[in-house]
């Protein structure tokens, strides 16, 4: 085991100095693109500014034949493209793959400049992390790449579940942790071949009615991945990463979509992934406080002044206990505003019509 001294001094001789709080920027959408698809690398200019995430995935769905082609065209986008402030990610292949070496080798020392974080699939315990971690402080001191490449971990099979703490807590380098609910169901050998959302077989049923207990009986569908998201969830805030719903399959669901994205923003999720645009608009909207409770919000923080003591606003009681979660909601409020005037706006009038009643 390291010293805690130890845990935040480079791992490399000339590698950047790692980070002691994860920086918080909007996540909220981390959008998904195939590097190697020269159609999708077209569009890339034109998605960057719509999103707060660009993640060029190398890993699943790309073939084997064109992760090199994949790998190629993610450095070129980078090299070419401006992405202001929409933050660069990519998904490398998992460890156990013939291509996460060269992943990793490639983009570091040609794009590392450009990559914010690095997404690792498959994670199933520290170890997987420390590789990582020590590989890239190396590349880093090589390139002479003057601040971390953080590194986020996908939670997708049964022992990375049983290990989430301590992946959350492997390096400084750990911004967050996505939920893998396709190979998860995997590796669990669940009965299930969605990706993500729920099951109509997974329910509950009330009770009978009447003395012959004929009657028909409501049922209500359950969510698959509750468990696994809280935990996923208590770990990351234990450890001060940030975390996120993974994929929803059924692209043109999008009422399913939106209530398993706001399930998870309300469980504590920071943001999810989107696969196609019209999943943008959806994480977007999700994943941003509504401008109504960011005005209440501000009229409790107010009211309650040092944030000790309890008040009563409009026959509700109001505590040390809600004083701390109205803040939650407004920086996060703050933070989107100051990357997106609509919203910004939005809060604005929300809080003025509060003001006004």
């Amino acid at each position: 085991m390291r010293s805690p001294k130890d845990f935040f001094r480079p791992l490399a001789v000339g590698a950047p100095t790692p980070v002691r709080e994860v920086p918080f920027r909007p996540s909220r959408m981390i959008h998904f693109f195939d590097p190697g698809n020269e159609k999708m690398a077209a569009k890339v200019p034109t998605i960057a500014p719509t999103v707060d995430v660009l993640l060029g995935n190398l890993e699943d769905a790309v073939a084997a034949d064109r992760k090199e082609a994949a790998r190629s065209g993610l450095v070129k986008i980078a090299k070419a493209t401006d992405f202001g402030d929409t933050q660069l990610w990519t998904r490398i292949n998992s460890l156990d793959s013939p291509w996460a070496l060269d992943d990793l080798l490639t983009l570091v020392t040609e794009i590392g400049d450009k990559l914010d974080v690095i997404m690792v699939p498959k994670v199933e315990g520290a170890e997987d992390i420390h590789y990582v971690d020590r590989l890239l402080a190396q590349l880093e001191a090589k390139a002479q790449i003057r601040r971390p490449i953080l590194v986020h971990a996908i939670l997708e099979t049964a022992t990375g579940v049983a290990n989430v703490e301590e992946i959350a807590g492997a390096s400084p380098r750990m911004q967050g942790i996505s939920l893998g609910p396709a190979d998860l169901a995997a590796s669990r050998r669940m009965k299930t071949t969605r990706v993500g959302g729920g099951h109509p077989g997974y329910l509950v049923r009330e009770d009978p009615h009447g003395t012959d207990g004929a009657a028909p009986r409501a049922t209500f569908q359950q969510d698959l991945w509750h468990y696994t998201l809280a935990r996923m969830v208590d770990a990351c805030a234990a450890h001060g990463i940030l975390p996120y719903y993974g994929p929803f399959g059924d692209i043109k669901d999008t009422t399913a979509c939106e209530d398993q994205f706001r399930n998870a923003f309300l469980l504590g999720c920071v943001g999810a992934w989107s696969l196609h645009p019209v999943q943008i608009g959806i994480a977007k909207k999700v994943f941003s406080p509504a401008p109504a409770d960011v005005a209440w919000a501000r009229k409790v923080i107010e009211a309650m002044g040092d944030g000790t003591g309890a008040v009563m606003i409009d026959g509700k009681m109001q505590d040390d206990a809600t004083y701390k979660q109205c803040q939650v909601v407004v920086e996060l409020a703050e933070a989107l505003a100051a990357r997106d005037p609509e919203l910004r706006d939005a809060y604005a009038a929300a809080e003025s019509r509060q003001n006004e009643e």
